[in-house]
C-alpha cells in the first residue's frame, strides 16, 4: 500500500478520567517513516455527571448490563462532541480519528476465570457512534491486539517516542504522568527495539484521591499543599514496599492497583502518622516521585550505557511544580537533564492523544503499532479495530 499522507484526530482519556484530549495531527512519510506535525490540541473536562458514572464503573464489584452498555454510548458521545468542537474551532478536515476509549478494566497478567487462565482489557466508547457524527472512519480498541500477541496491552506510547525524540547521541526518557505514571527508555543511538518501557506506578492518581478527599478540589493545583506538608518517611517508606514496585518489565498498572482502596488505605496510614492534611499530599507526591526516581535507577538506567540523558515529562504531573522539583532533585544527581515535552515542541497534555492518532495511522497501513520490548508482546501486532463512516 502506498503510504498516505494524513490528518487525524488522536481521542485520549486516561486513568484519571477527569476528561478527553484531542490531538489533530498531519502525518506523512519521510523516507519510509512517519513524521509529525502537530496542528492543535483541545482539552474537554467530563460533565460532573458522566465522570461520576465512569469513576462508579471503574473496578466496580457490582454494576448491571444496562448501566456499561449506557457508558459505552454515553462515552462516544462525548468522544464524538469533542472531536467536532476541536475540528470546528480549527477548520480542518479529518481523514482519520484514532480513539483509545476510557479504562474500565485491565488486568494485565493472567488469572483464573471459569475454567481458563487469560489476562483481558476493556476500554468503552462506542467507536460506531463518533464515525456516524464525524462521517470520518475510526480506529479504536488498540490494547486487545498486543494482549492476544502475549504482550501487557501498554504501555503503546512508546512507538511515538521513539519516532518523535530518539535521539543519536543522548538518551532520552519519556515519562508521562496521568493518573498512572510510565516511562520510555531509548538508548542513544539505537532502534526500537533496544527501548524499554512500562508503568512506574501511581502518577497523579493517589494525590488526585486525597486533593478531592481532604480538600474538595479535583486535584492539588500546582502542588500548592504538597509544597506546604512535610513528608511522612515512614509511611513512604511502607508504601513503597508495595508488590508492584517489585514486579521487573514489562509491567502496566491501573486503578486496580492505585485506585480508591489504594488511596483509602494510604490515607489511613498517614493520619496514624499526622493529622495534617497538607503532610499527607506531601507524602503522596513523594510516592510518585520515589516511586519514578527507583523505577527508572533500577530498571531503565543501567540501559542507557552511560550516555547523557534526557528526561523529559509529559502529562498533567507536569503541572504540579511540587512534583517537579522533587523529581528534579532526585534525577539530576543520577545524569538526568529534567525537561517538559513543550521544551520539545509538544504540549504536555497532548502526548498521549498524538500517540493514538499515530497508531491510528499505523493502523490504516497495516503497519504494526506495537513495539514487543514495551509490552512483553512474542511479536508486532497491527492494532485497533475499523468502524466505518
Amino acid at each position: 500500500m502506498k503510504l498516505k499522507p494524513m490528518i487525524v484526530a488522536g481521542v485520549m482519556s486516561g486513568t484519571s478520567a477527569d476528561g478527553i484530549d484531542v490531538a489533530l495531527v498531519r502525518i506523512a512519510p519521510v523516507k519510509g517513516r512517519p513524521k509529525l506535525t502537530l496542528l492543535a490540541h483541545e482539552s474537554f473536562r467530563y460533565p460532573a455527571a458522566l465522570r461520576n458514572a465512569v469513576l462508579a464503573a471503574m473496578n466496580a464489584k457490582s454494576t448491571s448490563t444496562a448501566e456499561l452498555a449506557r457508558l459505552n454510548w454515553r462515552l462516544g458521545i462525548a468522544y464524538a462532541d469533542a472531536v467536532k468542537a476541536t475540528v470546528a474551532r480549527n477548520k480542518v478536515k479529518l481523514d482519520l480519528i484514532g480513539c483509545h476509549g476510557q479504562t474500565l478494566y485491565h488486568q494485565a497478567r493472567t488469572a483464573s476465570y471459569a475454567g481458563k487462565s487469560f489476562a483481558c482489557t476493556w476500554q468503552l466508547g462506542e467507536a460506531a457512534v463518533i464515525a456516524a457524527e464525524l462521517g470520518v472512519h475510526v480506529v479504536s480498541n488498540f490494547r486487545p491486539a498486543d494482549m492476544a500477541a502475549g504482550g501487557q496491552g501498554a504501555p503503546l506510547v512508546s512507538l511515538l517516542d521513539h519516532v518523535m525524540f530518539a535521539h543519536h547521541k543522548r538518551g532520552r526518557v519519556l515519562q508521562n504522568i496521568g493518573g498512572i505514571a510510565n516511562l520510555t527508555a531509548i538508548p542513544a543511538g539505537r532502534g526500537a527495539d533496544a527501548m524499554m518501557a512500562f508503568d512506574t506506578g501511581p502518577g497523579n492518581m493517589v494525590i488526585d484521591a486525597l486533593a478531592q478527599k481532604l480538600f474538595g478540589k479535583p486535584y492539588d493545583r500546582n502542588g500548592a499543599s504538597a509544597a506546604r506538608g512535610s513528608v511522612l518517611t515512614t509511611v513512604l517508606e511502607r508504601m513503597l514496599r508495595n508488590s508492584y514496585f517489585k514486579l521487573t518489565p514489562p509491567r502496566t498498572a491501573g486503578r486496580e492497583e492505585f485506585g480508591r482502596e489504594y488511596a483509602a488505605k494510604f490515607l489511613a496510614e498517614c493520619r496514624r502518622e499526622s493529622k495534617k492534611p497538607d503532610d499527607a499530599l506531601a507524602t503522596a507526591t513523594a510516592l510518585t516521585s520515589e516511586s519514578i526516581a527507583r523505577s527508572f535507577e533500577r530498571f531503565a538506567m543501567p540501559k542507557m550505557k552511560g550516555a547523557p540523558i534526557d528526561y523529559i515529562i509529559s502529562g498533567g504531573g507536569a503541572r504540579n511544580l511540587a512534583l517537579m522539583k522533587v523529581l528534579g532533585a532526585r534525577l539530576e544527581p543520577l545524569g538526568c537533564t529534567v525537561a517538559t515535552s513543550e521544551q520539545f515542541g509538544l504540549p504536555v497534555e497532548a502526548k498521549e492523544a498524538t500517540a493514538f492518532a499515530l497508531l491510528a495511522w499505523m493502523t490504516w497501513h497495516y503497519f504494526p503499532g506495537n513495539v514487543p520490548s514495551a509490552t512483553g508482546a512474542k511479536r508486532p501486532a497491527i492494532l485497533g479495530q475499523f468502524s466505518y463512516a
